[in-house]
Parts: structure tokens; C-alpha cells; sequence
């Protein structure tokens, strides 16, 4: 039995540099690809969200002296490239994707309605919804909520760099360790960086589960999909 029959997939644009330093790592995206094309071939729907931190993030332009809506859009274009290359990789591999843009931007992607990501799901595409929610001042990850919602997931997950949350940061604090399950109330209260707080809220409300894992490693995301206990689960 699967533990999850359709989810969405939140992947940062951090992530795809893998040990580069920016843009797209070949050897990263690849692993992503494969990963999301295997659940997908085992009767899964993935839908899928993607950060554009690895080549530009709206805030940082504003510190550079960028307007911050332009910022922020310049970010969300961001997205569509990091969409782009994610379903060409995963078509490379013979896989079916299709990308749905938050803002008209056809011939680059169809504009995104539920009907269209619902019916994309059905039929058995990566469905890669990219341009964040469309809007200035919201992150991906509040957009990954929201479309997590609206396309009515199992499950929100989290993919990255570290394979769960800790009670303070592995990278920097030895001494951290790691929760196996904590609720939102919990996380909140712990002030433990999970998500922005817009896209928390708007999981908690939804009774959307968050499961944070590490995606770097080949073969997680098929664990977390069919039941295994790895990462953190984030619920009410």
C-alpha cells in the first residue's frame, strides 16, 4: 500500500547547484529526475515546486537596490528556468512532464488552473508548477502550499540538503538532534525553521502534513512516498 497517492513536491533552487556554487548542476537535476520519474512509473502523482535561489532570489535584489516587486519577479523567472530544465531531464529519461506557469507565459508553459494540474496528475506528467503564486512578496514555499492545497496532496514534502528538522542547525550546532514527528503547534512554538510562517499557517489550517527529508540521497524520495519512516513529520 502506498502511504501517499498524490503529493506535492517542494524542491529549492538551492538544491539543483549541487557542490557548485551557481545555476543548474547537470548531476543533481538528473537525480531529481530520476527520483520523481521512478514514484511516478509506481502510480504516484507528483506535483512539483521549484525555488530559484541557485540563480536569483527577490530579496537579495533588494539589498543590491532592485525594486522589490521587479526583484521578486525577476525570482519567479527564476522558478520557470529551474521548471524548465526539470522537465526536460525528466523527458530525457523518457518520462512525461508538463510545466504550468502561475502568470500567461505560453509557449514557455500553459497557464495554471486546478483543472489543468489535476488532469495533468491523472494522466501520469510531472506536473511542475512554476512561477511561484504569481504575486510579489510571497515565497515558494507559501506557493507550494497553496497549490499543495488546491490540488488537494496527501502530503506537502520538503526536499533537501538535511534529512529531517533538529532542534537547532546540524550544520553549525554537533550537539542538534533530530525530531522524528513534531506538530505545527510545536514547531511554531520552538520557533524552528520549517517554512515561512505564511506557508506554515496555511498547511496547519488545511491539515496539510509536511514531511521534511533529505532529497540529495538517491532512493528517499520512493522511501517517504511508500511508508518509510525517514525525515520529519511535520502534523497537527
Amino acid at each position: 500500500m502506498n502511504r501517499y497517492n498524490r503529493i506535492l513536491l517542494k524542491l529549492s533552487g538551492e538544491s539543483l547547484m549541487g557542490n557548485d556554487s551557481y545555476g543548474i548542476n547537470t548531476e543533481m537535476l538528473n537525480s531529481y529526475a530520476r527520483q520523481i520519474k521512478e514514484i511516478i512509473e509506481a502510480g504516484i502523482e507528483v506535483g512539483i515546486v521549484i525555488g530559484g535561489g541557485n540563480i536569483f532570489r527577490g530579496l537579495s535584489g533588494v539589498s543590491k537596490g532592485f525594486d522589490r516587486v521587479k526583484g521578486d519577479q525577476m525570482g519567479m523567472l527564476a522558478t520557470i528556468i529551474n521548471s524548465l530544465a526539470l522537465q526536460s531531464a525528466i523527458e530525457s529519461l523518457g518520462g512525461k512532464a508538463k510545466v504550468f506557469t502561475a502568470t500567461k507565459m505560453e509557449p514557455v508553459g500553459e497557464l495554471y488552473a486546478k483543472w489543468k494540474a489535476l488532469d495533468s496528475l491523472k494522466n501520469g506528467f510531472a506536473t511542475i508548477i512554476a512561477g511561484g503564486t504569481g504575486n510579489p512578496f510571497f515565497t515558494t514555499d507559501t506557493a507550494s502550499a497553496l497549490r499543495a492545497v488546491e490540488i488537494e496532496a496527501d502530503v506537502l514534502l520538503k526536499g533537501t540538503r538535511v534529512d529531517g528538522v533538529y532542534t537547532a542547525d546540524p550544520e553549525k550546532d554537533k550537539t542538534a538532534t533530530k525530531y522524528e514527528s513534531i506538530t505545527f503547534h510545536e514547531a511554531y512554538t520552538k520557533k524552528l525553521k520549517i517554512m515561512d510562517l505564511t506557508a506554515f499557517t496555511m498547511c496547519d489550517e488545511n491539515n496539510l502534513p509536511i514531511v521534511v527529508f533529505d532529497m540529495n540521497t538517491p532512493g528517499n524520495l520512493k522511501k517517504v512516498v511508500f511508508g518509510e519512516n525517514i525525515g520529519t513529520l511535520v502534523k497537527k
